[in-house]
Order: C-alpha cells, then sequence, then structure tokens
C-alpha cells in the first residue's frame, strides 16, 4: 500500500464518477455544442452567483486566460511572493500577457489591504499601470491558510475605488468554503473573476473553471482557443466535475480533520518545528535534526508514505479524497515511531 500525501492532485476518479462520465452526452465544445460541458458552465456560474463561466482544462489556463483579459502588456500585477500565479506557472504573466509583477510579503500567503495600497502606482508616465490584485485561496504555500471576509471585502473596496480588476486563483476555493462556513456567492460580491479547480480535492481528473461577468467571459473564451485550449468532445470530463460538485464538496471536511490528526503527532515528534497553523488539508513542517526534508521524506517512503519537501528543512502533506481513516492511522501510527 502506498499512500499519496505529495498533493491533492492525485486523486482518481472513484467508480461512480467514471460510470457517470462513461454516459455524458457530448458535443463539439468550439461551437459551443458539447451539452454537458454548458451545463456544467452554468452551474458553477450559479453556485458563485456569477453571470457565466468558461471550462479550462487547467487551473493555470484559468489564471492565465484572466491575467490576459484584465491587463495589457506593460501593466503591473501585484500578488504574494509565494502565490501560484508568480511562482508555479512558468513564467506565463510575462510570456502570454508582458505584463511586471509587483509581489509582496503576505501572511502566509495572505495579502491585505495595508500591504497592498502604498504599491499602487500612480498615473505616472514612468511607472507600470497597476491593473490588477491577484490573491489565493486557501494560499497553498501558507498551508492552505484561508482569507477572512472582512479581509477580502477590505481588498476588494480598495481596487473598486482606483479602478483595479480583483482576480482569486480559487484552486482550493472549495476547502476554504468548507472551512469558513461561506456562502459561495459571497465571492461575487468582490472579484471580478474567479478560477476554480476541480481536480485537486474534488476529485476529478481534469479541468477548472473562469468564473465572471458574460463580457469577461466572451473574452476569455477567445484568449482559451488562441492558448490552445478549445477542446472539443470535452462533456466527458465536464461530467467528472458535475458529479464532483454534487457529491465530494462535503467529504472535504474529512481532509481537514485528517491533516488535523497529523499535526496532533506531529507536535510530539523532536525532530519537528513549526507547524504552519493548519486550517484545511495541507501541513506543512519544519524538520530538525536529526534529519533534513529530503531524508525525512526518503524515510517515508520506505514505509508507504509519500511526502513533498518544499524546502531544505521543510515538507508539505495533503489530505485528499484519496486517503481514507484507516490510511491516516498508518500514517499517524508510523510517524509516531520515528526517532
Amino acid at each position: 500500500m502506498r499512500i499519496e500525501l505529495r498533493s491533492d492532485t492525485f486523486t482518481k476518479p472513484t467508480p461512480e464518477m467514471l460510470e457517470t462520465m462513461f454516459r455524458a452526452e457530448v458535443g463539439d465544445d468550439v461551437f459551443r455544442e458539447d451539452p454537458t460541458v454548458n451545463l456544467l458552465e452554468e452551474e458553477i456560474a450559479e453556485f458563485f452567483g456569477m453571470e457565466s463561466a468558461l471550462f479550462c482544462a487547467s487551473g493555470t489556463m484559468s489564471n492565465q486566460i484572466a491575467i490576459k483579459c484584465h491587463t495589457q502588456p506593460g501593466d503591473e500585477i501585484i500578488c504574494d511572493e509565494n502565490s501560484h500565479v508568480f511562482l508555479y506557472e512558468g513564467g506565463g504573466i510575462a510570456f502570454n500577457s508582458g505584463c511586471q509583477t509587483r509581489i509582496l510579503k503576505g501572511d502566509r500567503g495572505r495579502l491585505c489591504r495595508e500591504m497592498i495600497e502604498p504599491y499602487i502606482n500612480p498615473d505616472d508616465v514612468h511607472k507600470p499601470r497597476t491593473r490588477l490584485v491577484s490573491l489565493e485561496n486557501t494560499a497553498n504555500r501558507g498551508g492552505g491558510s484561508c482569507y477572512t471576509e472582512e479581509a477580502i471585502a477590505d481588498i476588494s473596496a480598495l481596487c473598486r475605488s482606483r479602478g483595479i480588476a480583483l482576480h482569486l486563483d480559487g484552486a482550493r476555493i472549495w476547502n476554504a468554503i468548507i472551512a469558513g462556513g461561506q456562502s459561495p456567492q459571497w465571492y461575487a460580491k468582490h472579484f471580478d473573476t474567479l478560477s476554480v479547480c476541480m481536480s485537486k480535492g474534488m476529485g476529478a481528473p481534469v479541468g477548472s473553471l473562469l468564473v465572471g461577468s458574460h463580457s469577461m467571459i466572451q473574452q476569455a473564451r477567445r484568449i482559451r482557443k488562441i492558448f490552445g485550449g478549445g477542446m472539443r468532445q470535452a462533456g466527458y470530463l465536464a461530467e467528472a466535475c458535475r458529479y464532483a460538485l454534487k457529491h465530494h464538496l462535503p467529504l472535504l471536511e474529512r481532509d481537514h480533520v485528517h491533516a488535523r490528526q497529523l499535526v496532533s503527532v506531529l507536535e510530539r515528534k523532536s525532530f519537528v518545528g513549526e507547524i504552519l497553523p493548519v486550517e484545511t488539508n495541507i501541513v506543512i513542517a519544519e524538520i530538525l535534526s536529526p534529519y533534513t526534508a529530503h531524508s525525512l521524506v526518503e524515510k517515508l517512503k520506505t514505509i508507504g508514505i509519500d511526502s513533498m519537501p518544499i524546502a531544505a528543512h521543510q515538507i508539505r502533506m495533503v489530505f485528499h479524497l484519496g486517503v481514507d481513516d484507516q490510511m491516516t492511522n498508518y500514517v499517524c501510527e508510523q510517524i509516531e515511531l520515528l526517532q
């Protein structure tokens, strides 16, 4: 038995999801004639209280399309230094949109109004135009940290007062909704665009959606085509996302419980230092002597546990649909035995 804790991207379709996928009605989505894709887009837009949605191959694609929609070459984007759009999307902000990035040092991946406001550029020909603020909820490198409603509302008010668009990389927004008890439609009040991923904790094999206004998604559809993201009989994939939305959202709470269960063990180990506060399904822990992050990961691998070193002395473990109670108990028991 191998227990996969490197990422929640390792989820696989359940037998029930696969059966539903096989029954999907499909067409040509580039012609907007795939009925299942159309249904998914309508359902996600309604779920978040926004006008329209666009099915994309990945969260990187949906984020990059949003950035392209909001900016012109030479503009500037504000985001956290550890945000996915800056660290893990292959330099896409520069490559795809010709923009530069103003990175700020947030609190576990989260920004606030007071951090952002001083870095909004004045109307000066010597400076790039600040056009977009991008937030990430939950923040991956912050250990799955969540924004408060108050913090988002303050940032939204600032952006609107300065004519700046606000985008949310909501790759794990589902975890934030479950952890914070927020209404999904609350996000529509504050964000111009929202990227939501179905292939992490929600357990679909492929797919993210970009959500926004009718006019924004019409523009996004054109950019998706230019990026090579126009898919044909994508309904098989869309049906997996529809199944996840109906059946998997409540299961995320179990992942959060498992993460807290692991932390209760790690806190007692002498080779574990600081553990980032656990709000959702991600555990990030500092590793002390006699281990390094890499040596501990290798040690865990020999007993069937896959984890990820994210720095010389820091590891990450992520809980998801594919890790059940028995597996979590095994992980905790094995770590308890380590010296």
